[in-house]
């Protein structure tokens, strides 16, 4: 693919030039408004009081340690929400700590070119938002475009960021979504049918698109998502389970994953419409013109995680050419089975394409607890998230059902990790199953069984539900500030701000999942009989478990990305999204499938995870010592990317980026330096070199 940057304003003239001999006139194309677009919602901002970044907060708003303030805690306006939306997920997303690249490396103050800089980093530009649906309102995928004021009309250019997660529209407004304000393209945003979108069961009461809050009734199809329940059912649910909550990726019953490519695509539609908008000319009846088109604005499809493999997937279905290149770092890609690809790293071979993510996140959520109490897990961080008496009672009830062999609880956990590790978790990753298992694992399994098997909250599934608790952890009704908030504080699936997940089969009645007493066992274990329920609706039989399987067959991907230049970035310690699962074989699929055509860059950084958050995080001592930011290396990506498409710049080889970790003490690491994080290499060392030949990706060690 050549660069390409023609002048997009020139356009018009060239038509009109080409039309002042001619005896009929042609009126130029017009800009029509896509079909699957709603009503569309324009606001402005100055760049000083409110901006599209920072939401007027600025570098030290976003990196300070207090959330914005709302004025009526119980009655949030939309703007207050937004603020704090944008103020959580910023912080979600990249390490906000100085000393760990925050305001150096990277943030709202370092400009495009890599400079810090003293300023606050407030973007002026004008934000469009929007539903995409099919017309029955239960869709409803919010869609936003921000275009910065000094998006060049003659230079144009759009980068899509996709939710990362579960998030709602804002979940890549730290990643993609910085990158592409500061480089002046507008930013196609997409929550890709997740979010915050929570039906109070109790209230009857839903979010709409602004995250303020509103009776189901009168919501009507404006709800960002409602329960596909009617009254009766709601009533006799709440009469035997009160206090319960719906979420929208975990309860709209529409298998959303299936769709993420298909809504990326959607919002690069709405973004080339909303450009043709502000900034194309108008014919004599006021109708803007189709100046703005994917053959003459740069696209580059890119998020981090979810969004990342949203992105991937949005070009795998891109028939009309839309998307140009696509950057992305850790996605969540899921890929069909072919025994074609064999992926080898040191002694380690794995043939064919991965696990799909309900595979490995349910085999994580029954053996990581007992395997944060190897020895080669000492001195994990988060370590103390798994409490040791409650993580030898798992290896104990693993051990009864005949999930484990050895006869005492540390070679039981021994063996919990020699399954993980076999499995294909990198050894890398052994000291992280503890944080990521009290902070992220069981949340996101239990949202993916419901929604891969198009549950009904009123199912219960495996016996969880989702609700407040009070202080002696039993179901609760929500409490009002937090209710109205929710918006702003969400991450898409509980836990999750006042709500939770809950143990329906507990001894003694429901009660917080995290704590409860198991029925079999009568021992709190992190709840056994719930994790072997969730297993088994993979490697089980019967009715639920077809349920699940089908809803993952519906989203697994081709790796065919018809020769679209590509970079993957993906930190080699992930323990969340493992390389063995995603990347790798992604890369070896792709490979497989356009042979010489392919046109991907397969990046792989040591001593680099998924969760770039938890670095400095106090409650987390040891990620700071051990770790480095993944999204330093995602913003390279970005440029690299970018230069390819507008300088012709080629793409470097697939590597291994050998880092170093910052060391020190744990939870006071000294501040990073570029000395930690080497750029990306032209001319990698053979010894650092990934290569691919005959089906086989070989990774050095």
């Amino acid at each position: 693919m050549s660069p390409r940057f023609p002048s997009a304003v020139a356009l018009p003239l060239v038509v009109a030039a080409l039309l002042a001999g001619c005896t009929q006139v042609i009126r130029p194309e017009s800009n029509v408004k896509p079909a699957f677009v709603g009503v569309v919602t324009k606001s402005s901002y100055d760049g000083v009081a409110d901006d599209l970044l920072t939401a007027g907060m600025g570098k030290s708003g976003l990196g300070g340690a207090t959330p914005p303030a709302i004025a009526v805690a119980t009655a949030p306006t939309a703007a207050e929400l937004r603020r704090l939306a944008i103020f959580n997920n910023y912080r979600a997303l990249v390490d906000v700590a100085p000393a760990g690249g925050y305001g150096t490396l990277y943030g709202p103050n370092v400009d495009a070119n890599g400079v810090a800089t003293s300023n606050e980093g407030r973007i002026a530009g004008t934000e469009y938002t929007a539903y995409a649906d099919d017309g029955t309102g239960r869709r409803n995928v919010t869609m936003l475009v921000q275009v910065p004021a000094k998006f060049d009309a003659a230079k144009p250019c759009i980068v899509t960021a996709v939710s990362s997660g579960s998030r709602g529209v804002w979940g890549a407004i730290g990643t993609a979504g910085e990158w592409g304000l500061k480089h002046n393209c507008a930013v196609a945003y997409t929550d890709k049918g997740t979010g915050t979108g929570l039906h109070d069961l109790a209230s009857d009461t839903v979010n709409l698109q602004s995250g303020l809050r509103a009776p189901r009734a009168a919501a009507g199809s404006a709800s960002n998502f409602t329960a596909n329940v009617t009254d009766a059912q709601r009533a006799a649910y709440l009469a035997g389970d009160p206090f319960r909550v719906a979420f929208k990726q975990a309860h709209s019953q529409q298998n959303p994953e299936k769709d993420w490519g298909r809504d990326t695509l959607n919002a690069i539609r709405f973004a080339l419409y909303v450009l043709n908008e502000q900034y194309a000319q108008r014919s004599a009846d006021g109708v803007a013109r189709a100046t703005f088109t994917p053959a003459n604005t740069v696209v580059i499809a890119s998020s981090v995680s979810n969004g990342a493999g949203a992105a991937l997937a949005a070009a795998e279905l891109d028939t009309e050419g839309l998307i140009d290149g696509v950057a992305v770092a850790e996605p969540q890609i899921q890929l069909l089975p072919n025994a074609g690809v064999t992926v080898k790293r040191g002694a380690q071979t794995l043939v064919g394409t991965g696990r799909p993510l309900y595979d490995y996140f349910s085999l994580a959520n029954l053996y990581q607890p007992c395997a944060s109490l190897s020895a080669r897990a000492g001195g994990a961080p988060g370590a103390a998230l798994v409490p040791g008496a409650v993580a030898t009672n798992r290896c104990a009830a693993l051990q009864s059902r005949g999930l484990l062999k050895a006869a005492t609880t540390a070679a039981q956990a021994d063996e919990s990790m020699d399954i993980l590790l076999a499995a294909g978790w990198p050894p890398e990753s052994t000291v992280l199953h503890a944080s990521h298992f009290a902070l992220a694992v069981p949340p996101t399994l239990l949202g993916y069984a419901n929604a891969y098997g198009r549950f009904s909250v009123t199912d219960n599934l495996c016996g969880y539900s989702y609700a407040p608790v009070g202080a002696d952890n039993k179901p609760a009704a929500f409490p009002a500030p937090g209710l109205a908030q929710y918006f702003g504080i969400a991450n898409g699936l509980p836990p999750s701000g006042a709500v939770t997940i809950v143990n329906e089969n507990a001894a003694g009645g429901p009660m917080r999942d995290t704590v409860s007493v198991s029925a079999s066992t009568g021992k709190q274990d992190f709840n056994i009989d719930g994790a072997i329920c969730l297993r088994n609706l993979w490697t089980g039989t019967g009715a639920n478990a077809d349920r699940v399987r089908a809803g993952v067959n519906e989203l697994l991907h081709t790796g065919n990305l018809h020769g679209k230049p590509a970079i993957i970035v993906h930190g080699r310690s992930d323990s969340l999204v493992p390389v063995a699962f995603t990347s790798r074989p992604y890369y070896g699929l792709n490979k497989l499938t356009e042979g010489s055509a392919s046109m991907l860059t397969y990046v792989e950084v040591a001593n680099a995870q998924h969760f770039d958050a938890f670095i400095d995080n106090a409650a987390l001592p040891g990620y700071d010592s051990r770790l480095v930011p993944l999204h330093y290396y995602f913003l390279q990506a970005m440029d690299r990317m970018y230069a390819r498409l507008t300088q012709g710049t080629a793409l470097p080889p697939s590597q291994v980026v050998r880092t170093t970790p910052r060391g020190g003490t744990p939870g006071a690491a000294p501040a990073i330096t570029t000395a930690n994080v080497p750029p990306i290499s032209n001319t990698p060392a053979a010894s650092d070199t990934i290569t691919y030949s005959g089906g086989t990706v070989t990774i050095p060690d």
